[in-house]
């Protein structure tokens, strides 16, 4: 290999240009936008957007209290159904779900903005003077355990609490939040709002968060053993490998850890390298693309070894990348990192592809190969759960994740599980969410004879 030097560093824009560029790209509604959006719903009887809506939230009614001016009730039917809504709404893809089979949709090709609908009703009550309209439970004595501080647990923890349990969150990391607070695109959620949206959570009282927690086999036990029952959102910690040569050389990282960076850090100490190559399609490729465009790179690659209908991020996300100067490669899968230096084991320097085709429904080399520069790469291939921990556990597994009956009962008794732990997912936060909700129910009926009912406060 040639000597190469990389082109590496932070800083590469001035103040101004990183506050714009990391601005929220989907500003708030003002109050008579939010109206005048709302009155184009149809308040559907059995409205296919409800359907779509993961947790199920009552869309019709919820823009139906907007149009009316009660932006207050209209927040408590969202968070009804959905105690993380407000997140939901800035990163749920809503154009894949409830706007897709919006009737307005198929009648004008132009659905309801409910995404946004639905975030100025929740941020209109945050911002309020009382803005917790729920009320605790009387207190039952019963105290569960809740692993891991992201969605899923964040919404089992709150149900259970407002049915009056006592939830102690054990959380591995400094912050609550799990991947709404590390590992999505900065400008998705500005100004701290994951941590705003969990202050509001625990502020129904009875939960309490530990942070610094290491779960493993053991700890496990001691959990069973302490609590009347124990859920796991552990979220996938280990990022997959690309198992290919160069994956180990200076340069080569996790998009996953590379967002958690940005969202952690002034985008202006973080570096970036001048031409980036990201491997992945998915909504992680995609942030990680956007946010070294943003960051000052010149070029950046993302390449996916499929086409573009089978990426798994959404059309939306897939344009957003385009518009940014993302360059989208297809079909192409990766053979090799290769690094500077006589021996190529200096970094990185590019990586090496082989052009992909689908014959008799297999994906085969075509034998034409292409090769991209890099001074950094990001691997975006998704994550994996630390299965000889999990396995240790007793837990019963299925490929890869947590085995759990629709409830999120697993086989060991007293713990249930939900999130991206969890087999058969569609890893999305507002699936989390419904794992968690259904979770709470399932364990409050199994420590109590009362049935699951919740109190909506003025």
């Amino acid at each position: 290999m040639v000597e190469y030097t990389p082109d590496v560093r932070a800083g590469r824009l001035g103040a101004a240009d990183y506050a714009a560029r990391f601005a929220d790209t989907v500003p708030l509604m003002s109050a008579s936008q939010a109206m005048m959006e709302a009155q184009r719903c149809l308040y559907c009887f059995d409205a296919p957007c409800q359907t779509a809506c993961p947790t199920n939230i009552d869309v019709p009614s919820f823009i139906h209290r907007i149009s009316d001016g009660n932006h207050r009730g209209a927040a408590s039917t969202i968070l009804e159904s959905n105690p993380l809504g407000g997140m939901c709404a800035r990163v749920c893809p809503t154009e894949v779900l409830c706007e897709q089979v919006c009737v307005r949709q198929t009648q004008q090709g132009k659905a309801i903005e409910i995404g946004r609908l639905q975030r100025f009703a929740v941020d209109s009550l945050m911002a309020s003077p009382a803005p917790q309209p729920f009320v605790r439970a009387a207190a039952t004595g019963k105290r569960i355990a809740v692993v891991g501080a992201g969605p899923a647990g964040l919404a089992c923890a709150h149900m259970l609490a407002r049915l009056g349990h006592d939830v102690v969150i054990f959380e591995a990391r400094p912050k609550a939040g799990g991947l709404n607070e590390y590992g999505l695109a900065t400008y998705k959620t500005t100004d701290g709002f994951a941590q705003k949206e969990i202050a509001w959570l625990l502020s129904i009282g009875g939960i309490r968060i530990e942070h610094g927690y290491q779960f493993n086999a053991s700890a496990l036990k001691t959990l069973q053993s302490s609590f009347e029952a124990v859920f796991l959102g552990i979220g996938l910690g280990k990022a997959a490998a690309l198992n290919l040569p160069g994956e180990d050389l200076a340069g080569v990282r996790s998009a996953v850890d590379f967002i958690a960076e940005l969202r952690q850090s002034d985008p202006a100490t973080v570096p970036i390298g001048r031409r980036v190559v990201v491997i992945g399609g998915g909504m992680t490729a995609v942030d990680a693309s956007v946010q070294a465009k943003l960051l000052g790179a010149e070029v950046v690659h993302m390449a996916y070894r499929r086409g573009k209908e089978q990426m798994s991020a959404s059309a939306a996300e897939q344009d957003w990348a385009c518009t940014n100067g993302v360059v989208l490669n297809h079909w192409l899968a990766p053979v090799e990192i290769q690094g500077s230096g006589p021996d190529g084991r200096g970094h990185v320097c590019a990586v090496r592809f082989a052009e992909q085709a689908l014959v008799e429904g297999r994906l085969q080399p075509t034998g034409r190969e292409l090769r991209f520069e890099a001074d950094m790469v990001f691997k975006a291939i998704g994550q994996q759960l630390d299965e000889g921990v999990l396995a240790v556990s007793g837990l019963s597994l299925r490929d890869g994740r947590i085995a759990t009956t629709e409830d999120g009962a697993t086989n060991l008794k007293g713990v249930w599980a939900g999130g991206d732990c969890r087999a058969g997912g569609l890893d999305l936060t507002v699936e989390a969410v419904e794992h968690g909700k259904k979770a709470a129910a399932a364990i409050h009926a199994a420590i109590t004879s009362a049935p699951t009912s919740v109190e909506t406060g003025k």
